[in-house]
């Protein structure tokens, strides 16, 4: 007979911890992974202490630096809302850089095409709603799959973002290149009605986000909507038990998921870029996967998360600056920090524990079968 290799540890479900002691293991892992990055930075014959303190110089030392965090801190916030509304209904949404990236090409649309008389209020106000609409639009495509043919939204809306970029590298390359670029493959700027304005040095798209934070929080735990998203979220046969139309909610949820990220793409190319361009999601509407996570689904929480990403985003980018530190080295930085911390979120819900000594014969065989199952049923 063959042997089959047994772990002596298998996953099980924690109890759940009271807020101090996940309040606790969260610090702890933020520890943990300064102490690991200063490792890695001394083996780059780097001073931890003095990039650290860069980092945070980088990001909040001037006003100047300041207002960039912001800046970074407003498209990851919103969508990272956007990709939350998803995730809270267990609808795996990877495509929040194609929904941004539609979103902009409904701004683009419109900003290039509007009368340049009409009032920057007007102007603006379409081209939100029309970011919001080709957002919402390029979800609904992998919902209404996923509720007629049961396919795997996972692949189905990550496959949607090289479609959005390609789509619109094309258009910047091709029909909407600017005839004045003098041969570079540009779209032309937008008019000043289509800029947004600034409020104390930063567009305020900062505003939208803060709003937009209160608003999904109150409609994901004070609406019937909300509720029923949540619902269906923790357990799709108990939503079907009371009734609930699982298909429309598949769709509320999806529309709002892929409008807030359209809005991103407005908001970019209307404050950021002032036009269009292949590269205007920049990853936020994937960092925004991580930084959803990192809140448990909580929309408060996003805004806190965010900002603490955006504040590593900047620092990291200064200590390129500052200390001539490679950008490879500030990402080995970024990326030992999410380890320990996205790490710390999953043991939070599980930990390892001890098989138990099994007896001869048949017993020991049960025993094993038994602690098998508790393994699979707790990875699943």
């Amino acid at each position: 007979m063959s042997a089959r290799l047994r772990l002596p540890f298998m996953l099980t479900k924690r109890p759940e911890l009271s807020p101090r002691a996940t309040l606790v293991a969260r610090l702890a892992a933020v520890a943990l992974s300064l102490v690991f990055a200063g490792l890695v930075l001394l083996l780059f014959g780097l001073n931890p202490l003095q990039v650290f303190g860069s980092i945070l110089e980088g990001s909040l030392g001037t006003k100047l630096r300041i207002q960039q965090t912001v800046v970074k801190a407003v498209p990851l916030t919103i969508a990272s809302l956007g990709i939350l509304v998803a995730f809270k209904m267990k609808f795996w949404n990877i495509g929040g850089e194609g929904q941004i990236m539609m979103g902009a090409l409904g701004a683009s649309l419109v900003a290039l095409n509007a009368p340049v008389t009409w009032p920057a209020a007007l102007m603006l106000s379409v081209m939100a709603a029309a970011g919001i609409v080709f957002g919402a639009a390029w979800a609904l495509v992998p919902a209404v799959f996923k509720v007629r043919f049961g396919t795997n939204e996972t692949i189905f809306t990550l496959m949607m973002n090289y479609l959005a970029i390609k789509f619109v590298t094309y258009l910047q390359y091709g029909p909407w290149r600017d005839p004045a670029s003098a041969g570079f493959p540009k779209i032309a700027p937008y008019p000043e009605n289509a800029v947004l304005p600034r409020l104390f040095g930063v567009h305020i798209g900062w505003v939208i986000a803060l709003v937009l934070v209160g608003g999904v929080y109150l409609f994901l735990t004070h609406t019937k909507k909300g509720y029923e998203i949540s619902v269906v979220g923790e357990s799709i046969d108990t939503a079907r038990y009371a009734g609930m139309n699982i298909g429309q909610i598949v769709i509320v949820a999806l529309s709002i998921s892929g409008g807030l990220c359209g809005l991103v793409g407005m908001i970019q190319a209307s404050a950021i870029e002032k036009t269009l361009t292949s590269g205007i999601s920049a990853n936020y509407g994937f960092t925004a996967i991580i930084t959803a996570w990192l809140s448990r689904l909580n929309a408060i929480v996003v805004l806190i998360v965010c900002v603490a990403f955006a504040m590593l985003l900047q620092g990291a980018a200064f200590i390129q600056l500052q200390l001539q530190v490679p950008a490879s080295v500030a990402e080995i930085v970024e990326g030992a920090i999410l380890f320990f911390v996205l790490g710390s979120e999953f043991f939070l819900s599980y930990r390892l524990s001890r098989r138990g000594g099994g007896v001869a014969g048949g017993a020991s065989a049960a025993s094993e079968a038994a602690a098998g199952a508790a393994s699979e049923e707790a990875i699943a």
